[in-house]
């Protein structure tokens, strides 16, 4: 007789962390098949609207500054950043008062792009959770704000 595993939930649809995880699973593959014919992955994604955001906001970007915002990790941003700069979307110039930080420009291609890509990603967004309605929407945003991220 196999020995059981004991689960604090008689069925994996009663955990809130499966359930998460499989609605995040549903999502990202939307988010994908949105962003495939702009050939870009959602991570690339995410860390050009950072840096779109950022740039509204400050004067310059750095590296770091778009790692912090999105809650990524540092050597994983450096990486992307190389290849969003090998398809020429940003500009990647050391900084002028710290040799150590690289500041982060979109060029107009990247620009035009991230453009795009927000629309497509907001409007894949709006499909996915209608389904909450405009009451439930609101209200989900609040408790996934009180989660740590």
């Amino acid at each position: 007789m196999k020995k059981l595993v004991n689960f604090q939930f008689q069925r994996p649809e009663d955990s809130p962390g499966y359930v998460l995880w499989q609605l995040t699973m549903a999502w990202q593959r939307l988010i994908k098949q949105q962003l495939d014919p702009l050939d870009l992955t959602h991570t690339q994604f995410v860390l050009l609207a950072a840096l779109a955001w950022l740039s509204r906001l400050q004067e310059s970007v750095t590296q770091i500054d778009i790692a912090n915002h999105s809650h990524t990790d540092r050597m994983m941003v450096s990486k992307v950043l190389r290849t969003l700069e090998s398809k020429g979307l940003i500009l990647r110039q050391e900084h002028a008062t710290d040799t150590r930080a690289k500041v982060v420009t979109l060029t107009q291609a990247g620009e035009q792009l991230i453009q795009k890509a927000v629309q497509v990603v907001e409007a894949a967004d709006g499909i996915f959770f209608s389904k909450l309605g405009n009451q439930l929407n609101p209200f989900l945003m609040q408790m996934l704000h009180l989660l740590p991220h």
